[in-house]
C-alpha cells in the first residue's frame, strides 16, 4: 500500500480508543495511506467496578503507534500537514503542575460512585425537587470523578493542576498547551452542552462538582489550531517539530463526521464498545428529557445519540467466553480464513430471530432509558438452542435497542431517518451488516473505510488547515459509501413482528425483577 506513496499532503489521526491505539495517515479524498496500531489492555481493576489505566501508558502507546507508523511507510513526514487527537469518551487524568499524572486515568467503563458530594444551595434543591430532576442530578453529582477523587483521594485533588480528558492530557503531551476540543467534552464535568462552553458562573454545576475553572483546560472549536508539536513530542513521537496540532473531537463524534452523517435524516450506527446511533443536528434537541446532545466534530452542531453501554463489548464477551473453538480453527487453518469470518458463518447456521430466543443488551445500568436497576436478559430458551443462536440472539438485540433508539429520535426530531450508515468494529461482519438491514427494514450501508473516527478527525486537519471551505465540503470530498446491504423482505417482515411484539415489551415487564435484584443482592448499588 506505502511502496510507492505519492506526493501529500497527509493528515495524520490519532485515535485513542478503548483497545488500542492507532496512527492513521490519510490524504485530502478520504484514503487511508497507512496505519499503524498499538493493543492496550482496556483496564486494570484494584476494586470490583472500577475501571483505570495507566496514563502514562496511554501516551507511550501513542509514541509507539507514530514510530510504528514510519517505520512501515514510504511517506516522508515533512508531507504531514497536521495532526489531530482523537479519543474516547469520559475517560479523565488529574495532572499536577509539571503535567505529570497523579493516580492512574479512571476510564468510561467504570462504575464506582460516592455519596459524599458537595452540598447545593437550599434554592437548588427546591428547584430541582419541584421539576422532578432530583433523582437525575443525584445521579451526576454521584457518579463524578471529580467528586469521588476529592472525596476519597484528598490529596490527590489538593495537587491537582488540572482536571483533563484523555484527549486533553495527550494534547497537552504533544504541544505543551492544556487546551481542548469543545468536540470532546463528554463526562461528569462542568460543560454547558448547548452553548459548547464551560457553564457559565451562576450554573448549578460549579456546586455540584468539587472543582474550579482554573483546574479546567481551555477550550476550542473543532478545526482550530491548538498549538504546534514540541521538541519534546517530536523526539517521542517521530511527528516533525512545529507540524500543527488542531482540534478534533471525542471519538463517536468523529465517527459520525468520518462516516458522512452530518444531516439530520442521516443516522450513523457504531458498532463499537459502545453501540450507538447518532443523527446530527443544528438545533439542540434532547432525545431523553434534560440528557443533553452531546458536541458533534462540526462547530456548533449537535449529536443525537442513543447509547447501548457495553454494546459490542457483548460480543467480544462471547467470542472470549464461548468462542475458542473458531480462534483455535482460525490459527490452525492454511485456508487464510479469519476468526470473524467463522463467528459469521456461525451467525448465519441460525435462522433470523434466532428460533425465538431474544436477548435485551443491557449489560450496564443506564440513567434514565434504560434505568439505573437494568440488567441484561436473554428469553426463549428450549432445547433447541445452541452457542450459534446465542450469538446471532445477541446481535439482533443490539440491533433492536438501535432501531428503538432510531424510533425515540425520530420522534423527537421530527425527521424521518432515511440512511443508515454502519461505523465500529462490528461493521466488518457481513452477517452483522445482513441482521442490521434487515432489523431496521432499510439498507444499511458500511462507511467506506474503516477507521471513521480517524476519518473524522482527519478531516478536522483539513478544514483547519483551509484544504476545504468548511466542514461539509470536506465531508462530501472525503467521505462515501462502502459495501451496501439491502433488507431481505420476508426477514424483516419475522424482525418487525418480534421487535413489535416481544423486544419492545421486555424491559417494561422484567423491570421491577430488576429492581428486586437490586435489593437483595445489592448489585448494582
Amino acid at each position: 500500500m506505502n511502496a510507492t506513496a505519492p506526493a501529500g499532503p497527509y493528515l495524520l489521526a490519532i485515535d485513542n480508543g478503548t483497545q488500542s491505539v492507532r496512527a492513521l495517515l490519510f490524504d485530502l479524498h478520504g484514503n487511508l495511506a497507512a496505519k499503524a496500531q498499538v493493543f492496550l489492555e482496556p483496564y486494570f481493576s484494584e476494586h470490583p467496578g472500577w475501571a483505570e489505566h495507566d496514563a502514562d501508558g496511554y501516551w507511550q502507546a501513542v509514541c509507539e503507534a507514530c514510530r510504528q507508523l514510519w517505520r512501515g511507510c514510504a511517506i516522508d513526514r515533512a508531507q504531514v500537514a497536521g495532526v489531530a487527537v482523537t479519543t474516547q469518551r469520559g475517560t479523565v487524568v488529574n495532572v499536577d503542575a509539571e503535567g505529570r499524572p497523579l493516580r492512574p486515568a479512571i476510564t468510561w467503563l467504570d462504575q464506582r460512585n460516592t455519596k459524599l458530594v458537595p452540598p447545593l444551595a437550599p434554592w437548588w434543591r427546591a428547584a430541582f425537587r419541584i421539576a422532578r430532576l432530583d433523582g437525575t442530578i443525584g445521579y451526576f453529582r454521584r457518579e463524578a470523578e471529580i467528586n469521588w477523587i476529592a472525596a476519597h483521594q484528598p490529596g490527590v485533588w489538593q495537587r491537582t493542576h488540572k482536571f483533563l480528558l484523555l484527549s486533553g492530557f495527550l494534547n497537552h503531551r504533544l504541544c505543551g498547551r492544556y487546551v481542548d476540543s469543545t468536540g470532546s467534552q463528554v463526562a461528569y464535568i462542568p460543560f454547558d452542552y448547548k452553548r459548547h462552553a464551560w457553564a457559565g458562573r451562576h450554573d448549578w454545576k460549579w456546586q455540584a462538582l468539587a472543582v474550579n475553572k482554573a483546574m479546567l483546560p481551555e477550550l476550542v472549536t473543532p478545526g482550530s489550531r491548538m498549538g504546534t508539536i514540541t521538541a519534546a513530542a517530536a523526539l517521542a513521537t517521530g511527528i516533525l517539530e512545529g507540524t500543527p496540532l488542531l482540534a478534533a473531537a471525542a471519538d463517536k463524534a468523529c465517527e459520525v463526521l468520518g462516516a458522512g452523517c452530518i444531516e439530520p435524516h442521516m443516522a450513523c450506527l457504531s458498532y463499537g464498545t459502545t453501540a450507538t446511533i447518532n443523527t446530527t443536528n443544528a438545533k439542540y434537541l434532547e432525545v431523553t428529557r434534560f440528557i443533553p446532545p452531546y458536541p458533534a466534530a462540526m462547530p456548533g452542531a449537535y449529536s443525537t445519540e442513543v447509547q447501548i453501554f457495553r454494546g459490542y463489548w457483548m460480543v467480544n464477551w462471547f467470542k472470549q467466553q464461548f468462542g475458542d473453538r473458531e480462534r483455535a480453527a482460525a490459527a490452525e487453518d492454511g485456508s487464510g480464513l479469519s476468526a470473524e469470518a467463522l463467528f459469521d458463518r456461525l451467525v448465519d447456521s441460525v435462522p433470523p430471530g434466532s428460533m425465538g430466543l431474544m436477548l435485551q443488551p443491557y449489560w450496564s445500568p443506564g440513567i434514565k432509558v434504560p434505568g439505573p436497576e437494568a440488567k441484561g436478559a436473554m428469553i426463549g430458551f428450549g432445547d433447541v438452542h445452541t452457542r450459534a443462536h446465542m450469538y446471532r440472539a445477541i446481535l439482533e438485540g443490539l440491533a433492536y435497542a438501535l432501531r428503538e433508539g432510531r424510533e425515540r429520535i425520530e420522534k423527537k426530531s421530527g425527521v424521518p431517518i432515511t440512511q443508515l450508515r454502519v461505523a465500529g468494529g462490528g461493521s466488518q461482519s457481513d452477517a452483522a451488516m445482513q441482521l442490521t438491514a434487515d432489523i431496521f427494514g432499510m439498507p444499511a450501508a458500511r462507511a467506506h473505510v474503516y477507521e471513521s473516527s480517524g476519518l473524522g478527525a482527519a478531516i478536522a486537519v483539513a478544514v483547519g488547515l483551509g484544504h476545504y471551505p468548511d466542514f461539509p465540503a470536506a465531508v462530501c470530498a472525503m467521505t462515501r459509501e462502502g459495501r451496501v446491504f439491502q433488507p431481505n423482505p420476508q426477514h424483516s417482515r419475522t424482525y418487525d413482528r418480534l421487535y413489535r411484539r416481544v423486544y419492545r415489551r421486555m424491559y417494561a415487564r422484567l423491570q421491577p425483577l430488576y429492581r428486586d435484584i437490586a435489593d437483595i443482592t445489592g448489585y448494582p448499588e
